[in-house]
């Protein structure tokens, strides 16, 4: 957001207020009459940053006032105190209709061009200098500029020589910093915003309301009962406030209730970041059905009372539900194709709670926050838990967690994207389509056994294994790795085992073997020919200093306890299988010491069951783990893998030689 309201406005820090408009408009004495209480007989071209006395106003906050060439050549300096401001004056000279004109069609779209999202106080200066025979109605004149530029706060005119309403002009911009419309108001429906509405969800004291609560009363019958004022009447006032501009009543409220000026809880009325190990992640511990009932969640039971309908939560129903919060966190990346949806794009309930485990999953802070935002009136610190560490759950042979994310690893078109699709109901694509970035997909697996777990599939792009495996902690967060090949095409396992060959290689020379390797990737045939020798690639490539940086990554990896199961798909079953790759496959998996490869093939909706068995691996986190003569570690079965697909591939060579 360009400009500094939000942060004024909440911190109660200086404003500053940049004044603008075209030359000869009076920007100049405006400031200094303002400033000085007295008009100059002369100014300079442009002022210097000019500070009012911080009691002229109720709110004593300082005001620092910046004056703006209008010269083309200092566009570059007018630029950039535009962006630096928490609220713009926009001037026009009363005895040039030009000035006027030129607000709606040059200063006004040049601050949306800019994204200057601040508050706007049009003020026409020189009233003196118009003529009495032409009045002019300034409601009038203005009523169509600000339908059609929502951000003027007000419209107001001064005469800097006669000392026209000059003070006002700045309390007027001072006010609209510390005290926005924008967010509590609907200009076009004339009536507060909904989560304006649910901020106020709060009782008051009759002694607190003598003073209105006749107005009230007079206007609106039901606003009033035997206790005080009702919710209904609380909301009329409130709105009364804003159409008479007593919004720092409004705001007074708001503040005392934790709320800043973007109608977002301030970092002090949300829990603290939770402290854990990489290895632990945080789950939300109130919303599943069963605690729905229980717990103080009135507006999210009036939600889920809507599945009971269809079966689902259309988008205005979801929409409604998130209206007091300041968005929909589901319509944005990753969340907005991450779950399942009807054929009329609604939400399940397993859709909505799985979309809710993955906010929590990514973002703990957000999660908690919204639940508050849409009608959790309990404790902040206990709608959330921390699991234990993966390395207590290998040690005890199992895994108490209710939501686990598996990574899916594999090359281009080996098939990661259509098991995401199918894990979320999604119809088989025709077309490849490349993933960019990394995808979410989420949903409920019912397990034999009764229980239901949370499963977050997490598609690892190829050209984002390196950039996600250079990170120390890579693997923390992973209960299972999957690596998918596809099962028709010759080489395809290799390529998913250079996700696993990354792993321990970070440095930048440590790069260079697999890149190099990478090359011959391009053409298969000198692995056939036996003229690529990877092992010799693979350490004669590294100078000695490198070598044991990779022997040591390989070992710290052991170190930090994130072994993590593994999992190998055969991907495309419906097509004629490349016989070799079967079988090399099933080879890589002998030696790892893991599962055989698991065949399936998505556009047959032939699973084999794989969402089960990804999750029954999760839940065993000490089975399904890459086997090394160092011990089970992903790191240590860099090696293993690597040199174990490259046997298979010079096997085949030597054969048919």
């Amino acid at each position: 957001m360009a400009g500094g309201a939000s942060a004024s406005g909440a911190a109660g820090n200086a404003v500053r207020i940049v004044v603008a408009g075209d030359a000869k408009t009076g920007k100049s004495s405006l400031i200094v009459t303002a400033a000085a209480e007295n008009f100059p007989s002369s100014v300079p071209p442009v002022l210097q940053p000019t500070r009012l006395p911080e009691d002229l106003y109720p709110d004593r906050v300082p005001v620092t006032i910046i004056d703006t060439p209008s010269s083309p050549e200092n566009g570059s300096r007018l630029i950039e105190e535009l962006r630096r401001a928490d609220a713009v004056v926009l001037t026009y000279a009363c005895d040039r209709p030009e000035t006027l004109d030129r607000l709606s069609t040059y200063w006004l779209p040049e601050l949306r061009r800019l994204e200057v999202r601040v508050p706007v106080i049009v003020v026409g200066c020189m009233l003196d200098k118009r003529g009495d025979q032409q009045p002019v109605s300034l409601e009038q004149v203005m009523s169509p500029i600000m339908q059609q530029f929502r951000e003027i706060e007000t419209c107001i005119e001064c005469s800097a020589v006669n000392h026209i309403q000059i003070p006002e002009v700045f309390y007027y911009a001072q006010k609209a910093v510390l005290h926005p419309t924008a967010p509590l108001f609907d200009q076009e429906q004339q009536v507060l915003k909904p989560r304006c509405v649910k901020c106020f969800n709060a009782p008051l004291q009759p002694s607190e309301i003598v003073g209105v609560k006749r107005v009230v009363q007079e206007k609106l019958r039901e606003g009033v009962d035997d206790r005080g004022l009702t919710l209904t009447g609380f909301l009329f006032l409130h709105a009364l406030f804003i159409e008479k501009g007593r919004l720092e009543t409004t705001w007074t409220v708001l503040r005392k209730f934790g709320y800043n000026n973007e109608i977002r809880l301030r970092d002090d009325q949300l829990p603290p970041p939770v402290k854990k190990f990489p290895d632990q992640v945080v789950f939300s511990v109130l919303l599943k059905p069963v605690l729905l009932q229980e717990e103080a969640l009135r507006s999210v039971k009036e939600a889920i009372n809507a599945f009971e309908g269809d079966g689902a939560l259309r988008s205005a129903e979801l929409e409604d539900l998130f209206s007091t919060a300041p968005e929909n966190p589901f319509n944005e990346a990753p969340y907005v194709e991450a779950a399942e949806k009807t054929a009329l794009g609604g939400l399940s309930l397993d859709g909505f709670l799985s979309l809710w485990a993955l906010m929590t999953l990514l973002d703990p802070i957000r999660s908690v926050e919204t639940l508050i935002y849409i009608g959790y009136g309990g404790d902040p610190s206990s709608a959330t838990r921390v699991t234990r560490r993966r390395r207590l759950d290998r040690k005890k042979q199992q895994s108490e967690r209710t939501v686990y994310q598996c990574f899916v690893f594999g090359p281009k078109e080996s098939g990661k994207s259509a098991l995401l699709n199918s894990y979320i109901g999604r119809p088989f694509p025709e077309e490849y389509i490349p993933t960019i970035g990394d995808r979410y997909a989420v949903n409920v697996v019912d397990q034999p056994s009764g229980l239901r777990k949370t499963l977050v599939l997490r598609e690892i792009p190829e050209e984002g294994v390196k950039e996600l495996l250079s990170k120390k902690d890579a693997l923390a967060a992973c209960d299972v790795a999957v690596f998918v090949h596809d099962s028709s095409l010759a080489k395809t396992l290799l390529l998913s085992c250079y996700d696993l060959l990354l792993y321990d290689v970070q440095s930048d020379v440590c790069w260079r073997w697999f890149w190099i390797v990478k090359e011959c990737d391009k053409d298969f045939a000198c692995l056939m020919r036996g003229d690529c020798d990877i092992p010799h690639l693979l350490w004669e490539n590294i100078d000695n200093e490198s070598n044991r940086y990779a022997r040591g990554c390989c070992q710290s990896r052991e170190a930090t306890g994130y072994e993590v199961p593994c999992l190998i798909v055969a991907a495309k079953d419906d097509l004629d299988p490349y016989l070799t790759e079967i079988q090399d496959s099933t080879r890589v998996s002998q030696d790892m010491g893991i599962e055989a490869p698991i065949p399936l093939s998505t556009k047959l909706g032939d699973f084999s069951n794989i969402f089960h068995r990804i999750v029954r691996a999760a839940e065993h986190p000490h089975l399904s783990i890459p086997e090394t003569s160092a011990g089970k570690s992903l790191g240590a079965a860099v090696t293993v893998v690597g040199l174990a697909a490259y046997r298979v591939y010079a096997a085949r060579r030597n054969s048919s030689s």
